[in-house]
């Protein structure tokens, strides 16, 4: 697995654990990301989780994505802020959030906001919020294909609810999202009959929905795992996010897709507690431990053993006996990439090899100073 690992200059005079992106190779998955949908960008609600950053909205912006999807508020002013034009907070907002995206859409007049609704009983709340403006709220009807997570069944209470939207006065519905994300098997013709027959519903809903008159302007679906068959539909955004810069966990689940690995970890050899074992200033803090390990893919420590990791601390037995140099610099390949960087306040970019200045990690955090 050596050859996702770039060469890099001045990794030495780097403070660790630390952040890296490597910009030619965002860019280049970018440009892939185009060439699935066969060059349309209208076609792209890409995910701002990944990566959080202002750079690479531009950079999006750039190649005529204006639409993105975000999980908070944050990133939807982040990528207000940075051009988008279209921003789906793919979230079933609930109190003051509702009337923070109201001001949202006060403050960035030329940006369109939309939000998910799932149920009738979240209604109230959003007229609420509502009351005393002259303003309508854009929503999507959120469907579950199968994640159970959020989202309504692709039956006749989906159809119920997308006809009581459209009688809303204050509502403008745009039409409807799901999200495949229990679907990644690693076998893409299998992935893709899953994903094919997972929406088979949610296609089926659409038809009743137009049949009975009511308009379904857009449906956006999927994610990283599934982008490929849902390209394939020209009918639908797709919304893949993890694409953007790639981890090692998809990278071998998913080979076929075609994307890099553009986030890397810095880490360093801080300590030999014994022989044989060495401990490096990688813990839980700076890269996500909700995965089994190997949570990072170390180069040149590939057939380590993790004998623990703590809030600081990555404690290995390298296979063959071999320690690194205290003090060595190692890069790593996070094995889940969104919830890293999001662990991190910079991110240090490199062109060419050669390290830029940091580029914040603006969208992390949760303002509620407002």
């Amino acid at each position: 697995m050596n050859e996702i690992f770039p060469e890099l200059d001045g990794l030495e005079q780097i403070r660790t654990p630390a952040l890296l992106f490597i910009e030619e190779r965002i860019e280049a998955n970018i440009k892939l990301m185009l060439a699935m949908v066969g060059g349309d960008p209208t076609r792209l609600r890409p995910h701002v989780k990944t990566h959080k950053t202002p750079q690479i909205i531009t950079m999006q912006v750039r190649e005529g994505i204006t639409q993105f999807k975000a999980s908070t508020l944050a990133e939807a002013e982040l990528c207000a802020a940075n051009g988008a034009t279209d921003v789906l907070i793919a979230y079933p907002l609930q109190g003051p959030a509702i009337s923070e995206l109201i001001r949202l859409r006060q403050v960035f007049k030329t940006t369109t906001f939309s939000m998910l609704v799932d149920c009738a009983e979240s209604l109230p709340q959003i007229q609420t919020a509502l009351e005393g403006s002259d303003q309508t709220l854009d929503v999507f009807l959120d469907i579950d294909c199968g994640m159970q997570r959020t989202g309504i069944s692709p039956d006749e209470q989906a159809l119920k609810l997308y006809e009581e939207l459209h009688g809303m006065h204050w509502i403008n519905v745009r039409g409807l999202h799901a999200y495949d994300g229990h679907l990644h098997d690693s076998d893409p013709e299998l992935r893709a009959l899953q994903c094919e027959t997972a929406f088979l519903p949610v296609i089926e809903l659409r038809k009743k929905l137009e049949a009975s008159g009511l308009r379904v302007r857009t449906l956006v679906a999927g994610g990283s795992p599934t982008f490929a068959t849902h390209a394939v539909h020209p009918d639908r955004e797709c919304s893949p996010g993890t694409t953007i810069l790639w981890d090692f966990g998809y990278g071998d689940r998913h080979p076929e897709l075609g994307f890099q690995c553009a986030a890397f970890l810095l880490t360093r050899v801080v300590s030999k507690p014994a022989q044989g074992r060495i401990c490096l200033d990688l813990g839980h803090k700076s890269v996500a431990p909700e995965m089994p390990h190997p949570r990072v893919r170390l180069q040149g420590l590939e057939d380590a053993s993790v004998l623990m990791q703590s809030e600081e601390h990555l404690v290995l037995e390298p296979r063959d006996g071999l320690a690194k140099a205290m003090g060595s610099p190692i890069l790593g390949v996070p094995r889940h990439v969104c919830p890293t960087v999001s662990m991190h306040n910079y991110a240090i970019p490199y062109r060419d090899g050669k390290p830029g200045a940091p580029w914040k990690i603006a969208a992390r955090g949760r303002d509620y100073s407002r």
